[in-house]
């Protein structure tokens, strides 16, 4: 067996990483520009979201066919648990975030862009709705940022302290 993930596995999981990271400094950033600037901002952040939906299925559907390296040395099984729950976590988290996104833009019932491409919208707009779809979204956005800080640091726990090949298997190289 493989000591690291397939070439496409790695490179799904950076790019989405890279998205994550954009799309988060597109909302926290975006009072810095000017407020004409505003759509564009908000048209990278949606961008964003539906290029990490994407790749998080794409990802989902790799890994039928790509199976997980084992890790060396092998962690004890209360280890392996806590880490498919938080593969599970994420996954979930970025499949189920740019979702709401999506709703919420959809609900909105006015004009809206991706990629530069105006996108559809509801014949009429449910504001009802779309509040409670942005504070769905703030929320799991909020909790996103949780997650990946626990994600980064079992990565380096892993790599530093019990000093396993669970980084390695994820970094970018030739694979052994």
């Amino acid at each position: 067996m493989l000591s690291k993930y397939s070439g496409l596995q790695i490179t799904i999981h950076w790019l989405v990483f890279l998205l994550v990271v954009v799309a988060y400094c597109a909302m926290e950033f975006r009072g810095f520009f000017p407020r004409s600037d505003r759509p564009l901002i908000n048209m990278v952040h949606v961008s964003c979201g539906i290029a990490i939906l994407v790749l998080m299925v794409a990802r989902l559907l790799v890994r039928l066919k790509y199976p997980a390296p084992l890790i060396t040395p092998k962690p004890k099984a209360m280890m392996t648990g806590l880490a498919h729950l938080g593969h599970l976590v994420i996954t979930l988290l970025f499949i189920a975030l740019p979702i709401v996104g999506l709703l919420m833009m959809w609900n909105r019932g006015n004009n809206w862009f991706a990629f530069g491409i105006m996108m559809p919208h509801a014949s009429e707009a449910n504001f009802d709705l779309v509040d409670t779809l942005k504070s769905w979204h703030v929320t799991l956005a909020t909790l996103g940022y949780y997650v990946i800080g626990l994600h980064a640091a079992a990565a380096l726990a892993h790599h530093y302290v019990w000093k396993d090949d669970t980084l390695r298997r994820m970094m970018p190289g030739k694979r052994r």
